[in-house]
C-alpha cells in the first residue's frame, strides 16, 4: 500500500515533469475516499470520474463559496475580497451568471467564427513563414487573448502585457514568484487578491479603467455589458465587477491556450492520428473533444461539505475539504477505453475538463471548443503537421497544467 508521501500530489514541483498519474492511479485504485494531508489540515482528495461528477452535481451538499475554492482556506475578508463567480453559490451565483452567460450561448459563439478563424489564419501563416519558433508565443497564448480581448471591448494592442499578467497569476497558483509584492505599484496586501499576487492588483486596475472608458463611450462589447447590466434592479459592485472582469481574462485565456499548447504536443507526438483528422474532417469535433480531455487544463477544483454526507462509501463532515481532481477523472479506466492513448475518434468524448456538470460548467467551454476546432480546421487546410523541436518548459502549479514554451516547426506531409 502506498504511503501518504508517496500520493501527495499537492506539491508543484511534481507538475514540472507533468501530471503525477502514477499517484492519481494509486489514489483511484484506493478503497473509498483517501485523506490527503495539507499545510492546514487536509482534504479528501476524489479523483474518479463518478465520485467528481457527484460533487459537481449537489452544490446544495458540496459548497463552492465555504472557504474559498483553493487547498487553502482564507480568512473571512479574503474570502469577501477575492470572491468571483466560481466561488459562489445560489442565488448569488446564479445572479452573476445570468449577468453573462449569455454572451457564451452557443449561438452567441458562433457569431465570433469568422473573427476566431481570421485571428488563427494569420498566427499560423506567421509561424508556417518564420519555420516555427515557440508554439505558445506564436499561437497557443495570442490566440485565446485575442478572441477574449475582442469579445470584452478591449485593445488588442494590449494583449502582450495581459499574457504578461496571465503569466504572472499561474506562478500564483505554486509556491515561487518570480515578481515582488509591490509590482505594478501595488499595495495591497497578497492575501486580499487573486491567486496571491501583485499581477491581480495590475488586470483589477485595467479593468477600472476599461469601466471607466465604457461608462463614458459605451460600446457592443462585454465590459459595455458588466458595466450596464441589472438583475432584480441591482447592477454588479465594484469588487464584483474587478473579480468577474478578472476571471474572464485568466480563463478566457489560460485554459484555451493550455490546450492548445498540449494539443499541439499531442498531434506532434501522435502523426497517424492528425494523419486520420487531415483525411476525414468530420474527425474535427471529437478530435477537439480529446485534446481538452488529453489537457485537462484546469487540474482541480475544492468544494467544502456544507452538512455531513457520504462519497465512495466514506463518511465526509460538515466543513471538511473535498477537492475534486480533474486531471485524474479524465484518465479514468472505468469510464475511457485506454485513457492514456490520443485517440481523435474516440467514441465517448464525454470528459471532465470544463468540470463535471451542475451550475458551475464551465461558462467558457464554447468558446475553447471553437478555439481548438478552428485551429484544427486552419491546420487541415494548410496541410500543417508539426515536429516539437524542445521539451516543454511546464508551469510550478498544481492548479493550472500549464506550458510556458515548447518548441515547434513545420514537418514534411506524410
Amino acid at each position: 500500500m502506498p504511503t501518504t508521501a508517496d500520493l501527495n500530489v499537492t506539491e508543484p514541483g511534481l507538475y514540472l515533469q507533468g501530471i503525477p498519474h502514477d499517484r492519481f492511479a494509486d489514489l483511484r485504485a484506493a478503497d473509498g475516499l483517501r485523506w490527503h494531508p495539507y499545510e492546514d489540515g487536509g482534504f479528501w482528495a476524489v479523483t474518479r470520474y463518478a465520485d467528481v461528477r457527484a460533487v459537481s452535481r449537489n452544490p446544495e451538499v458540496y459548497s463552492s463559496a465555504i472557504g474559498h475554492t483553493n487547498l487553502w482556506d482564507l480568512e473571512a475578508d479574503a474570502l469577501e475580497a477575492r470572491r468571483s463567480l466560481i466561488d459562489t453559490d445560489a442565488p448569488d451565483h446564479t445572479r452573476l451568471r445570468r449577468l453573462v452567460a449569455g454572451a457564451f450561448t452557443p449561438k452567441n459563439i458562433r457569431r465570433w467564427t469568422d473573427t476566431v478563424r481570421d485571428i488563427t489564419g494569420e498566427l499560423l501563416d506567421r509561424f508556417v513563414a518564420e519555420g516555427g519558433g515557440d508554439w505558445v508565443d506564436m499561437v497557443a497564448a495570442p490566440l485565446p487573448i485575442r478572441v477574449i480581448l475582442t469579445m470584452l471591448g478591449v485593445p488588442v494592442e494590449d494583449a502582450d502585457y495581459l499574457v504578461e499578467l496571465s503569466n504572472y497569476l499561474v506562478e500564483g497558483t505554486g509556491d515561487t514568484q518570480s515578481i515582488p509584492p509591490d509590482a505594478f505599484g501595488n499595495t495591497t496586501e497578497l492575501r486580499l487578491l487573486p491567486f496571491n499576487s501583485p499581477a491581480s492588483h495590475a488586470l483589477f486596475e485595467y479593468g477600472e479603467q476599461m469601466k471607466r472608458l465604457r461608462r463614458e463611450d459605451p460600446h457592443d462589447d462585454l465590459v459595455t455589458h458588466l458595466v450596464q447590466a441589472e438583475f432584480g434592479g441591482e447592477r454588479l459592485s465594484l469588487s464584483e465587477y474587478r473579480n468577474m472582469f478578472h476571471l474572464l481574462v485568466f480563463a478566457g485565456n489560460e485554459t484555451t491556450r493550455t490546450a492548445i499548447s498540449h494539443g499541439a504536443m499531442a498531434l506532434a507526438a501522435h502523426p497517424d492520428e492528425w494523419q486520420r483528422v487531415q483525411d476525414n474532417p468530420s474527425l474535427v469535433e471529437p478530435a477537439t473533444e480529446e485534446i481538452l480531455r488529453w489537457a485537462t487544463p484546469i487540474l482541480h477544483m475544492r468544494r467544502t461539505a456544507a452538512t455531513d454526507t457520504e462519497l465512495a462509501g466514506t463518511p465526509i463532515a460538515a466543513g471538511d475539504k473535498v477537492v475534486m481532481w480533474y486531471a485524474s477523472a479524465n484518465r479514468d479506466d472505468a469510464v475511457f477505453d485506454e485513457p492514456f492513448r490520443f485517440d481523435v475518434g474516440r467514441a465517448n468524448p464525454d470528459h471532465l475538463a470544463f468540470g463535471g456538470g451542475g451550475p458551475h460548467l464551465c461558462l467558457g467551454a464554447f468558446l475553447a471548443r471553437l478555439e481548438v476546432s478552428v485551429l484544427l480546421e486552419e491546420m487541415a487546410k494548410r496541410s500543417l503537421y508539426l515536429q516539437q523541436t524542445s521539451e516543454p518548459v511546464r508551469a510550478r502549479s498544481n492548479f493550472v497544467h500549464g506550458v510556458l514554451s515548447v518548441g515547434m516547426q513545420p514537418a514534411p506531409p506524410r
